[in-house]
């Protein structure tokens, strides 16, 4: 199953879920003037990213809405870049957090599930109710897709439904949680994880370790590391022994390089020297989490 390769992948490579939320701001100009096209020039840069990291990195997560801004030639780049991991035998999450119902999920399912956008894993929006998830569970049942499930995001507004609280005193962002696990508990892969994963956010620390007994199941991807102010220590709490989780980071990864004189040159470069500081540093927060 899906799940099973992102678990086996995590251990080898460590926890680093590469935000490709490439914005043409992002791209050094003297790099992005060598091409005739946008859409070559984003997927260049992306190509370069993910060149240099393919070996440090859990999977890749392309954030949609960047490709979709720029029209047409973003959608290329945007299928090239999800092409190229695949044919990397990377992971690639399509981050395009999809909430609706009946036919209209069919089509968000097709469409990023075969044909031009396919990719392992999506993000969807659960918000609407739990039958948004129905239409792409035929997909996961075959065992190579996967989706993963806004549960507790990690922005401030999340307090404004996510932590409501329920008739019988649970917030709701707990009560989707639990029904999200209990349904992937039929997609089950060998490393005891769900290819219904959840998106947990890792700024609200309080929660973390009820959150990680409570959905025992579920493997969660987990933004809110870096710039949102989470740390490596907020995220080994949502960790099982040392495994269950990816951590997203985007600009933290992909704007390393201006921080150097030399950065724009090297941008590839100093993107992986990047991803190796927060892999090590995740790793060494687990081994303190675990020692305590």
């Amino acid at each position: 199953m899906i799940i099973d390769k992102l678990f086996n992948t995590v251990k080898e490579k460590g926890h680093v879920c590469l935000g490709l939320d490439t914005d043409l701001s992002y791209i050094p100009k003297d790099f992005l003037n060598k091409f005739s096209s946008i859409s070559e020039g984003v997927f260049q840069f992306n190509k370069s990213i993910i060149d240099a990291t393919l070996d440090v990195v859990a999977c890749y997560k392309p954030q949609i809405a960047y490709y979709e801004a720029l029209g047409l030639e973003g959608l290329i780049a945007y299928k090239k870049t999800i092409e190229y991991i695949k044919k990397k035998g990377g992971i690639a999450i399509g981050d395009i957090k999809r909430g609706d119902i009946a036919k209209t999920a069919e089509m968000y399912a097709k469409a990023h599930f075969e044909g031009d956008f396919e990719v392992d894993f999506i993000t969807l929006n659960p918000y609407m109710g739990l039958d948004t998830i129905e239409p792409y569970i035929p997909y996961i049942k075959k065992g190579e897709k996967g989706i993963f499930v806004l549960i507790r995001t990690s922005n401030k507004g999340a307090k404004d439904i996510q932590y409501i609280d329920t008739l019988d005193n649970e917030k709701v962002y707990s009560k989707v949680g639990d029904k999200l696990n209990k349904i992937g508990e039929n997609f089950l892969g060998q490393c005891g994880y769900s290819s219904i994963g959840g998106v947990i956010g890792c700024t609200h620390t309080e929660e973390g370790i009820m959150l990680r007994k409570k959905l025992n199941s579920t493997f969660f991807l987990i933004p809110g590391y870096g710039a949102q102010g989470g740390t490596a220590e907020d995220v080994a709490m949502y960790l099982k022994d040392g495994n269950g989780g990816v951590v997203n980071s985007s600009r933290g990864i992909l704007l390393a390089y201006k921080k150097y004189e030399d950065g724009e040159k090297y941008f590839d470069k100093y993107a992986r020297e990047e991803v190796i500081r927060m892999r090590d540093e995740i790793k060494l927060a687990i081994k303190n989490n675990t020692r305590g």
